[in-house]
């Protein structure tokens, strides 16, 4: 006989106060009244039950992503681009959230990875005062929100880790409304802040490390131009390994004569599946979709894009990538699978994906279109009902393999040995001279593999803002 299941469960009051109750929504008119429910109606309007009972933690941060009306650039259902549990899948595969719920480190990840801004507290590395300041700045403002993992246990509730926003705050009764992703389970509710803060100075069971809170906002730019790092298949792990990890100790253990030597030490033994870890972000809209031309913003990123792409041609890190790539006795051409082209393969791929209008308007998108394909083989892009190749253009993967040479942390050129190779080489990967774009462009991905690393050691806890150039 089938289990009979529950309906709800019964709010613990206290400690808990009921957003519905008659003194729930009294504290709500007086939160309101003195301003600390602003972005209660954002992320009201964007409220959604989580699909899976571990799904709490992709609820929580999609809900988030749409109050703060961030684009995921990539299709949710039909025509539409919204952020939905199921597109939160990579940092972690969605099963195994299904089956085991989600970190702390890995919410953050996977918020790095949607184009958010996080900032990241756990307990240990923050104080309640410091909390309290985060909340009254947030339930102020609508430009961004808060992310609280805590236990319920400290609520009387059932279960134990769970995530949620935090929807407005009472001053003067020191209290925060909990807007409950779990609506099936139990309604939004005000707790007491020292009581929420109890609840997130606890351990979490699986990674033995403090749970703790996140702010979430947009930035101020679009997180990249160009290039964005993935980790939505099996290998990204070993691939960031590779990259920050293996590639220092390869470039001590060889005879690295010039930045020739250091170009082949670093790409000779780059994984196979480097291409599903570097993507390029080329989303243009068909007009099939809506039948309507490019909007002036989409205008304006795909003129940024050309910007970028200028500005990697002109440093000197892409000359010596291409000459490199362009010698007879270049490393890769003696492999049977050369990189370049598995990379120009990657981006050629990407590019037939991208579709088009052909109207003047668009014709920037074209622009971007041919010079992201950028001759890597003949590439067939769908533009309407016709088709066109570009061809007989320098190949994409220079551009790909220039900007990670850039986005490799600083300190992976200390195993040089050679003290003149060490410092040309440190100058063309320098990006204090950059311009602004490409340097914001850089910045992004070597944040992106800065996060990725800490997150496959579960230990994400520093805002990317931190690192240094």
């Amino acid at each position: 006989m089938a289990a009979a299941g529950f309906y709800r469960r019964s709010l613990p009051s206290p400690p808990a106060v009921d957003f519905s109750s008659p003194p729930g929504k009294e504290l709500f008119k007086e939160a309101l009244h003195n301003g600390n429910m602003e972005g209660f109606f954002n992320l009201i309007s964007h409220f959604q039950t989580q699909s899976e009972p571990a799904y709490c933690g992709l609820a929580t941060l999609a809900m988030v992503l749409n109050a703060l009306g961030i684009d995921p650039c990539r299709k949710w259902k039909g025509p539409w681009r919204w952020f939905d549990e199921t597109m939160l899948d990579c940092c972690e595969p969605l099963d195994k959230v299904k089956a085991k719920g989600i970190s702390f480190g890995k919410v953050i990840c996977l918020g790095h990875c949607a184009g958010a801004k996080v900032e990241s507290f756990r307990t240990n590395q923050s104080s309640i005062d410091e909390f309290r300041n985060h909340v009254v700045a947030c339930s102020t403002s609508e430009d961004r929100h808060i992310i609280a993992s805590y236990t319920r246990r400290a609520f009387k509730q059932t279960g134990a880790g769970h995530f949620s926003p935090i929807g407005g705050y009472h001053a003067e009764m020191d209290m925060v409304l909990i807007l409950d992703v779990a609506r099936f389970k139990y309604p939004p509710h005000w707790v007491p802040l020292t009581l929420l803060w109890e609840a997130m100075d606890s351990t979490d069971e699986a990674t033995k490390l403090k749970r703790g809170f996140m702010l979430v906002s947009r930035r101020q730019r679009e997180p990249a131009l160009l290039h964005t790092l993935s980790c939505k298949h099996d290998g990204w792990a070993s691939i960031g390994k590779y990259l920050t990890d293996d590639v220092p100790l390869l470039l001590s253990s060889r005879s690295i004569k010039d930045v020739r030597d250091v170009i082949s030490t670093v790409f000779s033994s780059l994984p196979s599946d480097i291409t599903e870890f570097i993507k390029w972000v080329a989303e243009v809209r068909l007009a099939k979709d809506g039948g309507l031309p490019l909007s002036e913003q989409e205008k304006v990123k795909l003129e940024f894009k050309e910007k970028v792409l200028k500005q990697v041609q002109d440093t000197s890190l892409y000359k010596h990538v291409t000459d490199a790539l362009s010698s007879k006795n270049c490393f890769c051409k003696r492999e049977q699978n050369s990189l370049p082209n598995t990379v120009a393969s990657a981006c050629c791929n990407n590019a037939r994906e991208m579709r088009h209008t052909v109207d003047e308007n668009n014709a920037c998108a074209t622009k971007i279109l041919r010079a992201e394909a950028n001759g890597a083989g003949e590439v067939a892009v769908d533009v309407g009902f016709e088709s066109h190749c570009y061809s007989s253009m320098p190949q994409a993967s220079n551009h790909v393999l220039t900007v990670l040479l850039f986005a490799l942390p600083p300190e992976t050129w200390r195993a040089v040995v050679d003290e003149q190779v060490w410092e040309e080489i440190c100058g063309l990967v320098s990006i204090q001279k950059l311009p602004p774009l490409l340097q914001d462009e850089v910045l992004h991905l070597r944040g992106q593999l800065f996060v990725l690393k800490r997150c496959n050691n579960d230990c994400v806890e520093h805002d990317l803002d931190a690192l240094l150039i």
